[in-house]
């Protein structure tokens, strides 16, 4: 089957770089391993706009022209597909959409604007979400039914991890790192840390969407503690990040309340790793940290919680390893590139497959 694959990033970069082992598949959604599994792929043409409507003009002008002899339209978001997504809806375009959902779809407040989302899921044939929190949220809102959604075990590129930890194995320092960008609690975080000896390492963008992080950051950065270094970062660069996590000892997460997966490509790295994580309890994570062994976690914004945990780790260095050791098992036999490409393979060819 031919399907026409869509990605918010640019992506005949990011693939050429993964045959180079400096880019981890799993951010591509399946592409790299899709064909093992009888699906080729029209790759969309990346164009960065400032405009979202201009965005989505462009990459609707590009389906309809590089699409045609494709059977699906495949997208790693419906961001910037939204024309094509309500034209399906209409009956003016014949192609099935899949779509990684991101969030649980919700109702809104506003009578018109929920009609309009009502109508806007009718263009969708077929949804994958990263956990089954997000699925039984989702059916709360009475808009898509139970078979256009399917949770898919989402997970790490083992032989991208495989080959940064051999290269990386000689570099390790005793350390915690943290490395995500995403509704992040700097505030809890670096106050723990600040009230320990324990060494941290943060790489972040200076802001992420709405919200800055410069303040918080340089205002910790400049007290002058020896065990806190914080890097600002700019751009994709997963492989400069990925290279300083296989140079750690563990892995810290720790976010702000948000419904839904915030953080989760963070966990799954550091379980490709074998590392253990200190994470913010996230009930719409696909794997229970705690009950899997993998790591701990702790109450949104609890400063003396985050200082237990990092605590207990840097002083029981062999549980430490255990953990990270049971959160690799986990990604060889659950989480990873090969099984959640195979499962999203099989859905789309059992629902969209027959001609």
């Amino acid at each position: 089957m031919k399907i026409y694959y869509y990605h918010t990033r640019p992506i005949h970069e990011a693939l050429q770089e993964w045959h180079e082992k400096k880019h981890p598949g799993h951010i591509l959604y399946g592409l790299t391993h899709f064909s093992q599994h009888g699906i080729t792929c029209v790759l969309h043409k990346y164009r960065k706009y400032s405009s979202r409507l201009w965005l989505m003009c462009y990459n609707w002008w590009q389906v309809l022209v590089a699409g045609k002899q494709c059977r699906v339209v495949y997208g790693t978001s419906f961001y910037g597909l939204e024309i094509l997504i309500f034209m399906r809806a209409l009956g003016l375009f014949r192609k099935p959409i899949v779509v990684w959902h991101h969030q649980a779809i919700v109702r809104s407040h506003n009578p018109f604007k929920e009609q309009i989302s009502r109508f806007f899921y009718r263009g969708i044939d077929l949804m994958f979400f990263f956990s089954h929190r997000l699925v039984a949220d989702s059916q709360q809102a009475y808009k898509v039914p139970v078979h256009k959604m399917k949770v898919i075990d989402w997970g790490a590129d083992m032989d991208f991890y495989n080959h940064l930890r051999e290269v990386k194995k000689k570099d390790v320092e005793p350390r915690f790192i943290s490395t995500g960008k995403e509704h992040r609690d700097f505030a809890t975080l670096l106050s723990a840390f600040s009230e320990t000896h324990i060494p941290l390492v943060v790489y972040s963008a200076k802001s992420n969407g709405q919200r800055n992080y410069s303040d918080i950051l340089n205002t910790f950065g400049q007290k002058g503690q020896d065990n806190i270094a914080i890097h600002f970062v700019d751009g994709i660069i997963p492989y400069r990040l990925a290279a300083e996590v296989a140079s750690s000892t563990a892995v810290v997460v720790a976010c702000l309340p948000y419904p839904y997966t915030v953080g989760l490509t963070t966990v799954v790295e550091a379980m490709a790793l074998g590392l253990p994580v200190v994470a913010t309890r996230n009930a719409w994570y696909p794997m229970d940290i705690d009950a899997e062994g993998i790591g701990i976690t702790v109450d949104y914004g609890d400063v003396n919680a985050w200082k237990n945990a990092v605590r207990y780790l840097w002083e029981h260095p062999q549980v430490a390893r255990k953990m990270g050791q049971r959160g690799r098992q986990l990604a060889e036999q659950k989480f990873n590139l090969e099984a959640y490409t195979r499962q999203m393979s099989e859905a789309i060819l059992q629902r969209f497959g027959k001609t």
